[in-house]
């Protein structure tokens, strides 16, 4: 146990930090700009690029665990809308944002270094492929939702233009699909760009860490809507007990590919979610509710994923 903690607790620990300073200095929301900028354009893309390039190619064609991650986060999105029409009497584009509450992890944040930490170095590549594969899902349901129920009704082949472009052109995908390239065509990396992309790497998880937690402190905690703890329920619990299901049924696939899948299946509700219900000024305060819930009410679900993983107690075939 001790172990687990030692792992988790530097993790939790930056996001307390952040959350830490958000509340002590009134510093301007606006600050957190070039941080995330830096982040989504320039860190994480090195990541997830030097990820990819340095996995043997064949070891990126695996379908029936893209299947599998992909379905679970689906079942867990269209699972947290009924949810939020049940409990929460919400509209059906309100609802749309509670399913990103329910089925979008914070994987881009919290992902790949804790997977790495967790798993070793190995759990890179089914990290890239759950990540890449349900931003696709994640990034085209959304918009998709929205111009469907927008009060004003948009032509429906330009809206899935628009996604596609968006997709095709956001930043991690592009570095997962271009490291995937050159990957493929065995594409030497020069001392000087990896080393470069190393010390870039390196600094994604602290940085995404820190500025989780100094947005999660700007965020207004007010009253919990009545969805609100069974879609933190389906995000924290659901989620990976879906992905262990669909582990069992559509493998066997490697020990470690299978415990990945379920690890990022455990973390909390995204911090986009929040963003995208800003974007599309619906849920805006839920949105931000469940943030900010979800992320500390994991800090007890998650570490006990991470014991469950490392103890052998949760293991596959």
């Amino acid at each position: 146990m001790m172990d687990v903690l030692n792992l988790a607790l530097p993790y939790f620990g930056l996001i307390f930090i952040g959350f830490a300073c958000g509340k002590v200095k009134d510093l301007p929301e606006t600050g957190l700009t070039w941080m995330n900028f830096f982040l989504l354009y320039v860190s994480l893309p090195a990541l997830f690029f030097r990820i990819m390039a340095k996995t043997p190619f064949e070891e990126l064609n695996n379908l029936p665990f893209v299947i599998g991650t992909t379905v679970a986060t689906a079942t867990a999105f269209f699972l947290s809308v009924f949810v939020g029409k049940l409990l929460g009497r919400l509209s059906m584009r309100e609802a749309g944002m509670a399913g990103l509450a329910g089925g979008y992890g914070n994987i881009g944040y919290m992902g790949p270094g804790l997977a790495l930490a967790v798993l070793g170095p190995k759990a890179a590549v089914p990290t890239a492929l759950v990540f890449c594969f349900d931003s696709i899902f994640l990034f085209s349901i959304a918009p998709l939702m929205m111009a469907l129920t927008a009060p004003v009704k948009r032509p429906l082949l330009p809206t899935i233009g628009i996604v596609i472009k968006h997709i095709l052109l956001h930043p991690l995908i592009v570095a997962a699909y271009l490291g995937t390239g050159a990957a493929a065509f065995h594409v030497p990396m020069p001392v000087a760009v990896d080393g470069m992309l190393v010390f870039l790497q390196n600094s994604a998880a602290p940085v995404a860490l820190f500025a989780l937690g100094v947005t999660v402190a700007l965020r207004p905690l007010g009253r919990v809507p009545w969805e609100i703890p069974g879609l933190i329920g389906i995000k924290l619990l659901i989620h990976p007990l879906i992905v262990s299901v669909l582990m069992l049924a559509l493998g066997p696939f490697p020990p470690l590919w299978a415990a990945t899948a379920v690890l990022l299946a455990s973390l909390p509700p995204a911090l986009n979610v929040f963003v995208i219900a800003r974007q599309y000024d619906s849920w805006i305060e839920p949105a931000s509710v469940a943030v900010l819930l979800g992320t500390f009410v994991s800090v007890l679900t998650l570490t006990s994923v991470m014991y469950f993983l490392k103890s052998g107690q949760i293991a596959f075939p």
